[in-house]
């Protein structure tokens, strides 16, 4: 657990070590080492992508619309005999059809009066990129760059949803995102009311001082309803998860939506007004109404025993049989999760379908069904158990790290409005 180690314990080791070291005495080789008083200047290459620039002619660029890899270095000298070779070899380390318009690449040129193009670098990301050597060896390979991380809090008060309060406060909106996948067992996401409020520890993640996202969070606090939930991680089993003050493990056995920031429509009722045939009739589901398009996940593990199509009712539909008590049933898909098919397995959080609106729908929403036992059941009141609590012979050393992050918690101020700052 090492990161976690460097933030709850790592300053107080630095202020020892740096105590410890400070006194002591010097011994009698370090006293009488001789001080030269000639000074060397070494001058140290800048790399990019691990190349010293200086001795490269450097082209930046983005990928045009409709541009492909061919074009890119044909226009710059590279024969196409080379390039269907490049191509070939490549297929193993990245596939050259997946590079993306908008993303960027460097070309690296010798200096001579007519330049010969050397190595073409594709960044995957902003963080990871692939090098083409356009020398004999035609070698592939991927990098990434440095990335260096930042220790943040944030806090904030809900006025309209948690997104909301991200974008209009000119935040990262992927923090409401990862809190939503953190409490995604505890909170229902779509019932965030204000006044809600939070607090959090966690990374932001740098590459050449531009920020690329969140890193690890640490520790939150959520007040919803009145009610404080807490989330610290921890290291157990050689796997970091998320566990409340009791040491008991956040994750369940379902998630508490599958998907993630729409609203609910329709809730369950045994005589709805049907919106299409304007009939009452039960709805035994709830409707989250969402883009075309949306992801849509299993709540839980479980094996595919259905996905086909009905013209009057659901259209393309996913049904899952998670154990001999819960099956779950997702509707209205406009299509497909890949690789779901009648008896395959998902584990909880993988995409089944997207939000559409197939079948008789008025617009594109989820239909999310739950039957126990055989009878449907409200979705919005499942209690799915929780998993493994932190074990016994790890309490000690968990509640030492709990109590370590609470106290930190505990320093953010709460203020009206979200506000980000640097953690001292």
């Amino acid at each position: 657990m090492g990161k976690l180690r460097l933030i709850v314990v790592g300053m107080g080791l630095v202020l020892l070590l740096s105590q410890l070291f400070s006194c002591a005495p010097k011994s009698a080789k370090q006293e009488e080492t001789p001080v030269l008083d000639t000074v060397v200047e070494v001058k140290v290459p800048v790399l990019k992508y691990g190349f010293p620039i200086d001795s490269f002619a450097l082209e930046m660029g983005k990928v045009k619309n409709n541009e492909y890899l061919s074009q890119i270095l044909n226009a710059r000298g590279v024969s196409m005999g080379t390039i269907d070779k490049i191509a070939r070899k490549s297929k193993t380390v990245f596939d050259v059809r997946k590079i993306k318009s908008g993303e960027n690449f460097c070309i690296l040129s010798t200096r001579d009066s007519v330049p010969v193009a050397k190595y073409f670098v594709y960044e995957n990301s902003a963080a990871e990129y692939t090098v083409f050597e356009l020398t004999d060896t035609l070698g592939i390979y991927k990098g990434q760059k440095e990335v260096k991380t930042r220790l943040r809090t944030a806090q904030g008060v809900v006025e309209s949803s948690l997104w909301n309060a991200m974008v209009d406060n000119e935040q990262d909106p992927m923090l409401a995102l990862e809190l939503s996948d953190i409490f995604a067992w505890t909170i229902d996401f779509f019932a965030i009311q204000k006044g809600d409020r939070f607090r959090v520890i966690y990374d932001e993640q740098f590459v050449d001082s531009v920020s690329i996202g969140i890193g690890e969070i640490y520790a939150v606090q959520f007040d919803h309803y009145g009610d404080k939930n807490y989330a610290f991680i921890f290291d157990q089993d050689d796997r970091f998860d998320y566990f409340d003050e009791q040491g008991k493990s956040l994750r369940k056995a379902f998630l508490k939506a599958p998907l993630q920031f729409s609203r609910v429509s329709s809730r369950f009722s045994n005589s709805r007004m049907h919106p299409v045939l304007r009939i009452r009739r039960p709805h035994h589901g709830v409707d989250y109404a969402a883009r075309k398009g949306t992801p849509v996940v299993s709540i839980g593990d479980g094996t595919v025993i259905a996905r086909a199509y009905q013209a009057r009712g659901g259209g393309n539909y996913v049904k899952i049989k998670h154990n001999s008590v819960y099956t779950t049933t997702y509707m209205h898909l406009s299509g497909f999760g890949k690789g779901i098919t009648t008896g395959a397995r998902v584990k909880q959080g993988d995409v089944i379908g997207y939000v559409g609106a197939t079948g008789l729908a008025t617009g594109p929403h989820l239909d999310f069904r739950v039957a126990k036992n055989g009878s449907y059941v409200d979705p919005l009141k499942v209690k799915a158990p929780p998993v493994e609590p932190v074990k016994e012979e790890n309490m000690a050393r968990y509640t030492a790290v709990k109590d370590s992050l609470m106290l930190e918690l505990q320093k953010i101020q709460w203020e009206p409005v979200l506000e980000l700052a640097d953690s001292e």
